[in-house]
């Protein structure tokens, strides 16, 4: 019997082009776009993607202007801020012209982080302040990264033209969100999120590639 499974050849889609058009066709047919603008259907359909979940696309939710406001900072070559790494790696660079910042790693956020026990994502917030104002917030992994954010704003820091914040898990996750959510309107920031306890890295960096196609005029 395993000899037979060895012998097989199996049979599969290797043109990187076309997996990509009939993953979008099949986006396309599965989910209810029906509510979003062009734009904002290329940023649903990313995360969709990203997750393998159609059903995932009703959680998504755009501020009034946070499409076009993000492509104009993202045209206009403006700073990219990223909670971690992995949101860092997954920002498409031929479509960048300015390499997106994280400060996650940096000795001084370790340092603050121990002096003030919190989280280094918390603390890597410290070193976005001069960055800031106009910037392109991805946070995709860290909610304390997002609730430190807000509590930045409320306090008169500067503020970004967009944040995508879409972090994941069970602790901060969910809440972190539905916080951005409500305040975004009195706190007068645009921003993208997915609102439960999916997201992560992967959906928030593709968030933020789908705004960089939509610019190249990539449309699916």
């Amino acid at each position: 019997m395993t000899h037979n499974i060895l012998e097989k050849n199996y049979q599969y889609e290797s043109n990187p082009q076309q997996i990509e058009q009939d993953s979008f066709r099949q986006i396309r047919e599965l989910t209810d776009l029906s509510a979003f603008t062009l734009d904002q259907q290329q940023v649903a359909m990313r995360i969709v993607h990203s997750l393998g979940f159609p059903d995932v696309a009703e959680q998504v939710k755009f501020s009034k202007n946070a499409t076009q406001v993000g492509r104009n900072a993202l045209a206009n070559n403006a700073a990219i801020l990223c909670d971690v790494e992995m949101v860092k790696q997954g920002v498409t660079k031929r479509m960048i012209d300015r390499e997106p910042l994280c400060f996650l790693n940096s000795p001084k956020t370790a340092e603050l982080a121990k002096q003030r026990g919190e989280t280094r994502s918390m603390a890597a917030l410290s070193l976005w302040q001069e960055h800031l104002e106009g910037s392109v917030v991805l946070i995709g992994n860290a909610p304390t990264a997002l609730f430190r954010l807000l509590e930045m704003i409320k306090e008169g820091a500067p503020k970004p033209a967009l944040i995508i914040g879409m972090p994941v898990g069970f602790v901060g996750a969910q809440e972190s969100k539905k916080a951005l959510w409500d305040a975004h309107q009195t706190l007068g920031i645009e921003c993208i999120t997915l609102l439960g306890r999916m997201g992560g890295s992967a959906v928030t960096s593709a968030s933020c590639n789908a705004l960089l196609r939509c610019n190249l005029g990539e449309y699916y």
